[in-house]
């Protein structure tokens, strides 16, 4: 007997819409709300007089203006080389495509403070790799990366992949008509490119520019790393270095600035959502493979392109982090003589804390992902629900909130958090804070966003008449949900909740104001060692995270032959 969800909610649907309001209270609206209040009242009621105070301080007008300026001209070179990239890959007949790919995202799934640690041990009068082949600085010599133009550099280096992934999947995507009329009229390559191709993608160019912008706002990693030595201090490391010095009595003053973050966030997501709609082009038929340009003597030198691309963003820094940790003191060249592992066995032999961190970052991260797979496959199965109501509405809201909450930056997030949970829980009195909970609430918050949008997208794609069809089966909805929609959602929601692994895994934008001792995670860690001056052990566990992050994404990419189309993300 059909179930009477036409005309209102089934127990079971009910129930679960219940469940995941009381999912959002504790994600969404409590932490958030909170650090509202706290940034917006000037000792109870609402008023802008704390933001304007906070902007009457020269220390805050300048790390807003330095988020503001390493954010916009790193998202500007990112678009750049990340287009340039996915043009040549997505476009043209260049060789082992699969390799360069992998080879060009890599830097997105390695931590942002080991990409920083990498590039300071590359360059400067200490570098290892210099000292060894003789072409190092003189000693005392200022390092290249302890500059503004340091911090822009390495933020596009980090955030290009974005845009390469976002640009490769709208090539994927582009209907072929018009590129093919033109070259049946005699347009050359670079002219179809820049009359066809490049109007067509340009609501996917203003996303992937905001996206990086977004990303290079929130960052820490880089930020802290070379932003500190070189004077060029951001909104997200003043957070840092206010609540660092003055513990949780500053949790006031750094709830203001992180409203003031979190503002410039949201508007850069409106201006967005306001640039795609003005610049988004009608187009006429399916999508259809992306053109295969023939580059003929043209190709040698893409694919050299292509090479030196990887060699510069991805071999020389981490042959330079590999060459510190292998080295006694950080300084010397490597030779036999120099030559140690003792960095690597007091990483992961003798240093507990470094075990613990590992564990730690698996068993949150993991916990997360898992998480997340699960709400994504009921938010999305609300979200798109045919004939609205109040389960559709309530999806798409939910939706939103997450999508604006992976906008927030980190550290943000962060702050959100400690305001919420530094006190016990009411009725149970037990405290989150300084646990791994705290942490564990904070990646489902951050992350959730990842997971879900790929489930959505699947949903959409079902046929309505399958829920029909259950329906009047008489199967109810948990039924529905375990026997028909959770396997073919299945695909999307383990791609997300491999993405959010892997983007949780090694951060350390979320977790750098809530970890405590015991409670250390992967980019805490590697953090910590550098911030107090053990760089070669920063150098040995950052090796070790990049090798495990890559052996991950192999062994993923290797199963990922066997799995439905689209389970691991850069094999869609």
């Amino acid at each position: 007997m059909a179930d009477r969800t036409y005309m209102g909610l089934a127990r079971g649907e009910g129930l679960t819409l219940a469940a995941l309001c009381i999912f959002g209270a504790v994600l969404f609206a409590l932490p958030l709300g909170l650090l509202a209040k706290v940034g917006l009242t000037g000792g109870g009621l609402p008023s802008l007089d704390p933001l304007r105070e906070a902007l009457a301080s020269g220390s805050v007008r300048r790390a807003a203006w330095n988020s503001l300026e390493s954010s916009a001209l790193s998202g500007l070179a990112a678009l750049v080389l990340g287009t340039g990239l996915a043009l040549i890959l997505g476009l043209s007949d260049v060789r082992a495509k699969g390799v360069a790919v992998f080879a060009l995202l890599l830097p997105m799934m390695i931590p942002p403070q080991v990409t920083a640690i990498a590039w300071v041990q590359a360059l400067g009068p200490s570098s290892v790799v210099l000292n060894t082949l003789g072409l190092a600085p003189p000693p005392g010599s200022a390092h290249p990366l302890y500059t503004p133009f340091g911090v822009m550099l390495l933020l596009s280096v980090q955030h290009t992949p974005l845009v390469l992934l976002v640009v490769l999947a709208a090539l994927r995507t582009l209907p072929r008509e018009m590129t093919e009329a033109a070259r049946i009229f005699g347009a050359r390559p670079f002219r179809l490119l820049r009359r066809v191709i490049l109007p067509l993608l340009a609501p996917t160019l203003a996303a992937g520019f905001m996206l990086a912008f977004v990303s290079a706002l929130g960052n820490f990693g880089i930020l802290a790393i070379l932003g500190i030595p070189a004077r060029y201090t951001t909104l997200p490391v003043l957070i840092w270095n206010r609540l660092s010095s003055f513990g949780p009595g500053a949790l006031a003053d750094v709830a203001v600035i992180s409203m003031l973050l979190a503002g410039v966030s949201l508007v850069a997501i409106a201006l967005q959502f306001a640039m795609q709609r003005r610049m988004r082009s009608a187009v006429v038929g399916p999508p259809q493979p992306p053109l295969r340009i023939a580059l003929g003597p043209l190709r040698p030198v893409a694919e050299g392109v292509l090479a030196v691309y990887v060699a510069i963003t991805l071999l020389l820094p981490l042959t330079a982090l590999t060459a510190t940790a292998l080295v006694k003191t950080y300084g010397l060249p490597l030779t036999a003589e120099t030559l140690t592992f003792g960095n690597f066995a007091e990483v992961l032999l003798r240093q507990g804390s470094t075990l613990r961190a590992f564990g730690n970052s698996t068993l949150v991260a993991g916990g997360a992902a898992l998480v997340i797979a699960g709400l994504a496959i009921l938010i999305g199965h609300a979200a798109t629900r045919r004939g609205g109501g109040l389960p559709r509405r309530f999806g798409a809201g939910f939706a939103t909130v997450a999508d604006v909450s992976y906008a927030i930056p980190g550290l943000v997030i962060s702050i959100a958090f400690i305001l919420t949970f530094i006190r016990p829980l009411p009725v149970v009195g037990v405290s989150l804070y300084n646990t791994l909970g705290i942490i564990f609430l904070a990646y489902l918050t951050a992350f959730l966003s990842i997971g879900l949008k790929s489930v959505v997208a699947a949903y959409g794609q079902l046929d309505p008449a399958l829920e029909d069809a259950a329906r009047v089966s008489g199967a109810r909805y948990g039924m529905r949900m375990r026997r028909v929609f959770a396997p073919l959602v299945a695909p999307a929601a383990a791609s997300g909740a491999i993405l959010v692994f892997l983007t949780a895994y090694n951060e350390v934008t979320v977790s750098a104001l809530l970890w405590s001792t015991g409670n250390e995670t992967i980019g805490t860690a590697i953090f910590n060692y550098e911030d107090g001056g053990y760089t070669t052990l920063a150098a040995a566990m950052s090796c070790v995270t990049v090798v495990a992050t890559m052996l991950l994404m192999a062994a993923l990419d290797r199963v990922g032959r066997r799995l439905p189309p689209g389970v691991v993300p850069w094999r869609a």
